[in-house]
């Protein structure tokens, strides 16, 4: 931390962040904006962890071992922007001396609307619906028997991850009817317990096999690498919908595919990927045939979110340079 003291720390930034934020930075460090927007390839985020004391990068930056080692004395910070910090090794940072933070509990609300927002869509149809009034065919008119989608009250969702975005969700759904099943590490407190009156499954395989629709809210660490795989999908009732908001990584996307392309599975509302920002063009047929709901990646997208993101970071760097400890240290611990 000493190397930051008495000087104004060179502040490296990957991409382009909302203007009041560029603004605030600029007044403060000495900061290297990417204008462009553009991902730096390996060899440039090389270059800039061979200039910078801080390093701001994104979730699409993936930060390894071997380029932490070819890191510079200088860098003594890697703020991500972002909450997740799985595009960064960590332990191998701590290894030499380099603290990383990220931005925790700022988008909870923001990511805990799409997600509702996708447990909607999905089983009533909403963005098939839309698209057919922007098609080449003319709409006919109401039908008693057409675009028939599923009831949303009165059904079942199973929270895998519930911590405050899953608790943010199953605050959603209880207004919207829907009884709250969870499956946690720990059941969560008892006035929270109480409050959305939910189930706590010890079992995932147990609470699967009951559920009208599973909402992923978990962080993606090794851990949960295809947590739902190919066995645990096909524990899913026919009528069950799959809504993913957390990370691609987390489901067997090949399996998903196979198991909606059979019709054993009812439909599936997705925010992330598998091997982003690529989408398996079998997803995009799906989606086409209204079984999937497909979103770049953009429950965490609002102005103000990206904003108090953007002034986490600065505290961090600020905390950084005065030789305290930044409030958002991630250590390998935590992961």
């Amino acid at each position: 931390m000493e190397a930051l003291l008495n000087k104004t720390p060179i502040v490296i930034v990957t991409r382009k962040l909302p203007e009041t934020v560029e603004t605030r930075m600029g007044e403060l460090f000495n900061v290297k904006l990417n204008d462009a927007d553009q991902p730096m390839d390996r060899e440039a985020l090389a270059q800039a962890m061979q200039e910078a004391d801080v390093l701001v990068p994104t979730v699409t930056d993936r930060i390894d071992a071997d380029l932490i080692d070819r890191a510079g004395p200088k860098l003594k910070l890697i703020a991500n922007f972002g909450n997740g910090v799985d595009n960064i090794d960590v332990t191998a940072a701590h290894a030499k001396g380099i603290v990383v933070t990220n931005t925790p509990n700022v988008l909870n609300e923001d990511t805990a609307d799409m997600t509702m927002a996708l447990i909607l869509a999905t089983p009533r149809r909403l963005v098939e619906g839309a698209s057919h009034l922007l098609g080449e065919n003319e709409w006919s008119g109401w039908s008693p028997t057409w675009m028939l989608g599923r009831r949303i009250w009165g059904k079942r969702l199973g929270i895998i991850g519930m911590g405050r975005i899953g608790v943010a969700v199953a605050r959603r759904a209880k207004a919207f009817g829907l009884s709250i099943h969870y499956h946690n590490r720990e059941p969560i407190d008892d006035s929270t317990h109480k409050e959305l009156d939910a189930t706590h499954w010890d079992s995932l395989d147990q609470m699967l096999a009951h559920m009208d629709i599973v909402s992923v809210n978990c962080p993606y660490t090794p851990a949960t690498y295809h947590l739902l795989s190919e066995r645990r999908l096909e524990l899913l009732q026919s009528h069950a919908f799959v809504v993913n908001t957390a990370r691609g990584e987390i489901i067997d996307e090949n399996a998903l595919i196979r198991l909606l392309e059979e019709n054993k599975i009812a439909g599936a509302g997705l925010d992330v990927f598998e091997g982003e920002p690529k989408v398996n063009p079998r997803l995009s047929k799906l989606a086409k045939g209204g079984r999937v709901v497909l979103l770049p990646h953009m429950s965490s997208a609002t102005i103000e979110g990206r904003i108090e993101m953007g002034e986490k970071i600065i505290i961090n760097i600020r905390m950084m340079a005065s030789g305290d400890r930044p409030p958002d240290r991630v250590l390998p611990s935590m992961i």
